[in-house]
């Protein structure tokens, strides 16, 4: 059987508990194709780039799935047909990550960090060398000199 990470997109106005119900009923069509669904990952309610069917929101959930592809095109053709799924992306990959998705370590850098991290602030920043155009002079050495 193949590997796939599986993401999808859900409405904004789902609660939690709606998309953990759809990810559920998309368990169910996978087992029952004789598929295994691994890790399934929530990365909460985020902004989209453009509004998709008036959504400026989306719920965003990431699914390890262990299926055929038989399996897989019958899930896909009823995300394709529900109304709550806004987008979804399929892609076949050689093996599984181990431990939490590149979103989900982003999100914990952050909490970890506050809100700027250890970033410097646009003042703060070194320029470094100068190179071959010498030390600086004021503004009236410069245009004295002229």
């Amino acid at each position: 059987m193949a590997l796939y990470e599986h993401v999808f997109l859900a409405r904004q106005d789902l609660s939690a508990q709606q998309v953990e119900a759809l990810v559920e009923q998309y368990r169910g069509v996978i087992e029952a194709h004789g598929g295994s669904v691994g890790r399934v990952e929530n990365w909460g309610l985020k902004s989209l780039t453009y509004r998709i069917n008036k959504n400026r929101k989306a719920h965003y959930t990431l699914m390890d799935i262990t299926a055929p592809a038989a399996a897989l095109h019958e899930m896909e053709r009823q995300m394709g047909l529900s109304e709550d799924i806004l987008r979804f992306m399929t892609i076949r990959v050689e093996a599984h990550e181990e431990g939490a998705s590149a979103m989900m370590q982003k999100r914990d850098d952050r909490e970890r960090e506050g809100r700027f991290g250890d970033r410097p602030r646009f003042g703060d920043r070194d320029r470094g060398d100068r190179g071959d155009r010498g030390p600086r002079r004021p503004r009236e050495q410069a245009e004295g000199a002229e």
